[in-house]
């Protein structure tokens, strides 16, 4: 079976079990320990294992993005801060021009790329920008100021989600119309221990918007793929409902038993491995047993379960290359169970 076919079944909840990872090593890490991280890749094959390295994240760049926010970036390859909010004022609304779909990205090249990957067999998964949403309406108009915005019911508000609304609506249906197996979103909606905004307003604001980005990929036969750090717990049944396909909730933050409890059987997991606590402070021993543990809790004989870790500055490379490891050893975990 080609591998597009097993990560479909997969995601399907039909597959034979194996259980699919990846591992993401901050590229200034892997430069680090370079010869460690090959060696890993030639001894762990079912584990994809890369270096993550987004040259415009260069420590001390800042960068206009196409939304008209400043970002500044503190350390290389790591995530950055928006410095200038094109919104923070609303009279600035009259004038702003959002983004055109159609510069999304290079359409013709990303056509020809899919007709490749199709011949090839591959899984063609595409996606939109990280914090793409929730995430976004942030970064226009400043977080303090957007928290006011939901507490107050802000009729700009509305004009606001209609304008991203309109164009994430724009970019879908042409990844859709290229033939993509899953669309990939990015949007943290969560905190350590809560949502930053009720699962009621949540629900008024959020919810509705991410229904029809959800929905038109699903009537088309696109799967979709959402990643959300953060406590999520609340609304996970409202992210089946929207029509996600696979979830990449943070185990323990969101808890293995409310994960467990709420999506396994329901939705593929993409479980988004601890990198607070184990894998940070433990030893290598208990990031093992507790891989094992998910594996054990989430998995099953049909599949629903994938499995990834980022590696980031700090993180003792033993732990890296224990839950890699890890990854590899419990792969076939239920395959014939």
């Amino acid at each position: 079976m080609r591998e597009r076919e097993k990560l479909i079944n997969c995601i399907e909840l039909k597959g034979d079990g194996e259980i699919f990872s990846s591992v993401s090593i901050i590229g200034t890490v892997w430069d680090s320990n370079k010869e460690y991280f090959e060696e890993k890749v030639k001894r762990c094959p079912h584990v994809s294992i890369g270096a993550a390295r987004d040259k415009t994240r260069k420590a001390g760049n800042k960068i206009r993005d196409k939304w008209g926010c400043l970002w500044i970036y503190p350390h290389d390859y790591l995530d950055g801060q928006v410095i200038e909010h094109p919104l923070s004022n609303w009279e600035n609304l009259k004038n702003y021009t959002p983004p055109d779909p159609e510069n999304y990205t290079d359409w013709e090249k990303a056509k020809k790329d899919i007709m490749e990957a199709k011949k090839r067999g591959n899984f063609i998964s595409c996606g939109v920008d990280h914090g793409f949403f929730f995430l976004l309406i942030t970064y226009l108009r400043g977080f303090e100021n957007a928290m006011i915005d939901f507490a107050e019911a802000n009729e700009n508000l509305f004009k606001l989600i209609e304008i991203i609304e309109d164009y994430w609506m724009a970019v879908i249906k042409k990844w859709i119309g290229l033939g993509v197996d899953m669309i990939g979103f990015g949007d943290d909606l969560g905190l350590q221990t809560s949502l930053p905004i009720s699962p009621e307003a949540w629900r008024s604001y959020i919810k509705p918007s991410y229904k029809k980005f959800f929905s038109l990929c699903r009537e088309n036969g696109v799967h979709v793929y959402l990643h959300t750090d953060g406590w999520i717990v609340s609304i996970m049944e409202d992210l089946i409902e929207c029509g996600v396909s696979v979830l990449n909730p943070q185990d323990m933050v969101n808890g293995i038993e409310n994960i467990e409890k709420i999506l396994k059987g329901k939705i593929c997991i993409d479980l988004d491995i601890d990198r607070q606590h184990i894998t940070y402070f433990g030893r290598p021993e208990e990031i093992d047993q507790h891989i094992f543990n998910c594996v054990k809790r989430l998995g099953s004989k049909k599949g629903g379960l994938l499995m990834k870790f980022g590696a980031y500055p700090g993180t003792p490379v033993e732990n890296i290359g224990a839950v890699i490891d890890a990854f590899e050893k419990y792969h076939n975990y239920w395959v014939n169970a």
